[in-house]
């Protein structure tokens, strides 16, 4: 939705009559794209959500033009003229000023929108895409003299599992900014010699024969810390958990934003086959739980999340057999809320690192995995590599788990 109607921006200003030989230099912001919060029809204003979280109070009038994009549209040519009373909170719209005006006086020239049902279904069609064709891992090396990332994760099996992706400069390359809860519309356009490995990563694109390539279209990185530890104390009324370090042995404070998304890994595992015991892994995707308490809430701004609606999230079968790799599968459990955890829990969770050492924000966190650290600390016990569940390689073995707002 996000990119759609970017590619409109040129096209709407010169069918607004701009003249072709002005020489003015344009104004920094020359329209507004976000999700629509609220509207006063007396007042003739909208407060708009800005895919970058700010809002912006959107000054309207008798002149304003409102067109409705259907789903799939990225030209004017098709739209439909409607009223300020087709426009509903959640929906998805682009406001648009003639370039040089002062946007917080000047009434908008223009109201494009997509509905919030055609962005959901939009959503929903990248999220398949993107669990068809994409893939997840940390980046495990990176060759600069030909351009290419190696990808590795483990799947249930605990095999290994690496894809090495050439960057051509038919990919697209973005990053999460550090320090920020993952929203695909923030992503903003990077290039190879930013990545560095450990940094994790997905990307969308045809696996090769043998599953050991990926020719990708896109690549989105950000740089996510995977941590876990034992639940020792539960703050519901500040969205705060604590727990002890797996690794460390020290205490972590855990702090749960409304982006954050918590799942439970169900009793008696998931072991026996597939992802049976959960929805599709997004807040209130169909067949998933709703999620309660503020926690796991789905975004109206997910694109593309994305996901600018397509991004990396979920996945099916990983290229090197063995199935989908761990991160996947618990991207696929159901939500829970904080009120949903218990003292004693085991959790594993993506997160950003802050200024405190002590505290982390999860992005993404799963409770309730004991049996899964057990089975994957034995296993690398088998091959050699570590002990009890404390020595799990968390970041090896569930990369690639970054989840948030904005990924489908």
């Amino acid at each position: 939705m996000t990119l759609a109607l970017v590619s409109l921006l040129g096209i709407a200003f010169n069918a607004a009559g701009q003249t072709s030989g002005a020489s003015s230099t344009p104004p920094a912001v020359s329209g507004v794209i976000g999700e629509v919060k609220a509207i006063d029809a007396g007042a003739k204003q909208m407060i708009v959500r800005a895919d970058s979280g700010v809002l912006f109070t959107v000054n309207l009038s008798d002149k304003t033009q409102y067109k409705r994009m259907a789903l799939g549209q990225t030209t004017l040519t098709s739209a439909t003229e409607i009223t300020l009373s087709d426009i509903g909170q959640g929906d998805r719209v682009w406001a648009r000023w003639r370039p040089g005006a002062d946007q917080k006086t000047v009434p908008s020239a223009q109201v494009v929108v997509m509905s919030k049902a055609d962005v959901a279904k939009k959503q929903e069609q990248e999220r398949a895409e993107w669990r068809r064709r994409g893939i997840s891992g940390i980046v495990a090396a990176l060759n600069p003299a030909s351009k290419e990332i190696t990808v590795s994760s483990r799947n249930l099996m605990g095999t290994s599992q690496s894809v090495i992706i050439p960057v051509t400069d038919k990919v697209m390359i973005r990053r999460y900014p550090p320090g920020s809860i993952p929203r695909y519309s923030e992503a903003r356009p990077s290039k190879f010699e930013e990545l560095k490995t450990g940094d994790q990563l997905r990307a969308l694109g045809d696996k090769s024969a043998d599953g050991t390539h990926l020719t990708a279209e896109e690549v989105v990185f950000g740089s996510f810390r995977i941590a876990g530890g034992t639940v020792t104390a539960i703050d519901a009324a500040n969205n705060q958990i604590k727990i002890n370090d797996l690794q460390t042995k020290k205490p972590l404070t855990i702090a749960l934003r409304s982006e954050s998304v918590l799942r439970r890994f169900p009793q008696g595992g998931m072991f026996g086959g597939g992802p049976g015991a959960g929805g599709p892994g997004r807040p209130n995707a169909a067949g998933g739980t709703p999620p309660a308490s503020g926690q796991g809430k789905p975004s109206p701004n997910q694109p593309p999340t994305g996901s600018g609606g397509a991004g990396p999230q979920g996945g099916g079968p990983r290229p090197g057999g063995g199935g989908m790799n761990m991160a996947d599968l618990l991207e696929r459990l159901p939500t829970i809320s904080i009120n949903d955890l218990k003292v004693g829990d085991t959790v594993i969770m993506s997160s950003l690192q802050g200024s405190d050492p002590n505290q982390l924000t999860a992005i993404s966190l799963v409770a309730g995995v004991e049996q899964l650290l057990t089975m994957v600390a034995a296993r690398q016990t088998a091959a050699g590599q570590g002990g009890r569940s404390q020595g799990v390689d968390l970041n090896g073995s569930f990369g690639g788990m970054f989840g948030g707002v904005g990924i489908p």
